[in-house]
């Protein structure tokens, strides 16, 4: 009798949930973007929006909030209600933020991570002039010349300084950091022989590869990507390595789980669409869903990760 008044009870409770998702959205759905416009997260959170405006009928209206690292817009949709109508693109500088800051929020607990939209990939590039042609030579190299080598990054803290600093501390090489304020000035040096060794995202290296101002030894994802199907994955030379960034939506922690689920249904409908697909790939972003376990699961495992390479790296913002 008591387990069946207890069913009941919680039937009662979950029962305006369940109503309200099945009429969401009814109204105007505000997407806070956690950069500036032309950044990863504006060009995902444009193009798979756009589509779900399409198709629920609903406007999600982009709302850019850059600034500390995407800590002022993660802070925002911390405070919103939880009613799905303030949700938060951001993307795994969220975790990394949480290591080298100190955040009005708790970045795992005033949270729920609804699902993942995209994937980004990183290139480990030298300039020509390198004497390396692999990733194993570009080792061999290092560990000749400690404390030489010049990698340069988007600056302190970045996720290329950690994707380096993480390959570094794998392989047992001393490399030496030049920060920069941002990828694109980052990228620049390299081709200028300013630094030897970079590690921008696929889609901003196609062309100074193509044009061979940069030379590509190895992809920072677990296997060989479509775009350079000829580049090998970094781990296929160091085992277990694998950097990649994510684009995820975030919902205030306490939004009811049906309307958790009902957002992950409708961005996974936009992901799934052929249009969408093309665009992302096109500028080498690989369309990404989870379900919101599954996104959970990789926000824990990738919050440690990032706590240690931050640790051993000495990262911090300055």
């Amino acid at each position: 009798m008591r387990s069946h008044l207890l069913s009941v009870w919680l039937a009662v409770l979950l029962l305006p949930g369940i109503v309200y998702a099945q009429i969401y959205p009814d109204r105007t759905v505000r997407v806070i973007l956690s950069f500036p416009p032309g950044g990863t997260t504006d060009i995902v959170g444009r193009i798979v929006f756009q589509k779900v405006t399409e198709i629920t009928g609903q406007q999600f209206v982009i709302d850019n909030r850059g600034g500390a690292a995407g800590t002022i817009a993660a802070g925002l949709v911390a405070k919103s209600p939880p009613d799905g109508y303030t949700i938060l693109t951001h993307t795994a500088t969220h975790l990394m933020n949480a290591h080298m800051m100190k955040l009005p929020y708790d970045t795992l607990n005033d949270f729920i991570g609804v699902t993942t939209m995209a994937r980004q990939v990183f290139m480990l590039t030298v300039h020509p002039s390198m004497p390396v042609k692999s990733v194993k030579e570009l080792i061999a190299l290092a560990k000749q010349r400690p404390n030489e080598i010049l990698y340069g990054t988007g600056g302190v803290g970045s996720a290329l300084h950690l994707g380096i600093a993480l390959f570094a501390s794998m392989t047992g090489t001393k490399l030496v950091h030049v920060p920069y304020k941002g990828g694109g000035p980052a990228q620049v040096a390299l081709v200028a022989g300013q630094t030897q060794v970079s590690l921008p995202s696929v889609g901003s290296v196609m062309q100074f590869v193509e044009a061979k101002q940069m030379r590509p030894l190895g992809v920072t994802s677990d296997e060989r990507i479509r775009q350079f199907p000829d580049v090998p994955a970094i781990a296929e030379t160091v085992p277990g390595y694998e950097f990649t960034a994510w684009v995820g939506i975030y919902v205030p922690a306490r939004t009811p789980r049906p309307i958790v689920d009902k957002l992950n249904a409708e961005i996974k409908r936009a992901l799934a669409d052929s249009e969408v697909a093309t665009k992302l790939s096109s500028m080498a972003y690989d369309p990404l869903h989870m379900t919101p376990e599954q996104f959970s699961r990789r926000l824990k495992s990738d919050y440690e990760k990032y706590g240690k390479i931050i640790k051993e790296s000495g990262a911090k913002n300055e």
